[in-house]
């Protein structure tokens, strides 16, 4: 498996070596089948239509990822569908057993989350989490880092603390916001990885202690996050026991 993935348009999980978890970036127009995968529409940038027998949805969309929350839509699996628009969309995705009914997820009702506090703060929203949003695997997120700050921080995991219990497998997305030079950079520490990471970026995290994100001083760095396993469909989360204490520092501010 290969964990670091530059300019990376589609993951699937054959192409990742696992076995639920999915990204695909498009440009303006497109048209397929979700075939066995739920998956959610995210617009990075510009807006678009998504409609399938099952459901129609003007997406408004956004500038770029730092230009706001987006809306986004839910198309469940087995279900043929199009987006007509300008812009880029990421195609989140996770293999499903069953369909869920078709939505869209307005802007109003995305989760905005403040996490962290200090150097560690950072905006997380949560469009496509259990709380969120009913689907079937799928759990996806976006995390907006200011420059110079950390996130994905303390180094956490989503797999099996005990013999048995479910694992999520996780992919990072990146876009990092231009300086007056050029393009932007930051770096995520994996578990079997350090990665410089820059817009278009993917890193798959299969198992294991990750974190922190870092967005270097001068520019703002978002990810998105897609995850999916083959168990109950909750976000586990466990904090390196090292590391852990850093967020008895944040509840104290």
């Amino acid at each position: 498996m290969s964990w670091y993935l530059p300019k990376t348009t589609q993951v699937t999980p054959e192409s990742a070596g696992w076995g639920f978890a999915g990204l695909r970036i498009v440009r303006d127009g497109h048209e397929a089948s979700t075939g066995p995968d739920e998956m959610v529409v995210v617009p990075l940038s510009g807006s678009c239509v998504v409609d399938c027998p099952l459901g129609k949805a003007e997406l408004t969309g956004r500038a770029n990822p730092f230009a706001g929350v987006t809306d986004c839509a839910y198309v469940p699996c087995d279900t043929p569908f199009t987006i007509a628009g300008a812009g880029r969309f990421a195609l989140a995705t996770a293999r499903a057993r069953r369909q869920h009914p078709f939505r869209h997820i307005t802007a109003g009702q995305v989760r905005v989350e403040q996490r962290g506090a200090g150097v560690c703060a950072r905006q997380v929203n949560n469009f496509g989490t259990p709380d969120v949003l009913t689907a079937d695997r799928l759990i996806a997120c976006e995390v907006l880092t200011p420059a110079g700050n950390w996130s994905s921080y303390p180094p956490h995991k989503h797999d099996e603390e005990r013999p048995g219990e479910s694992v999520l497998e996780e992919i990072y997305y990146f876009e990092v916001a231009d300086g007056p030079a050029g393009p932007g950079l930051g770096f995520l520490k994996g578990a079997e990885v350090l990665a410089e990471v820059r817009t278009g970026d993917v890193v798959l995290i299969p198992y294991g202690f990750h974190g922190p994100a870092m967005a270097v001083p001068g520019y703002d760095m978002y990810y998105l996050n897609v995850m999916a396993g083959p168990g109950k469909r909750e976000w586990l989360i466990r904090d390196d026991p090292a590391h852990a204490w850093i967020r008895e520092q944040w509840e104290r501010r």
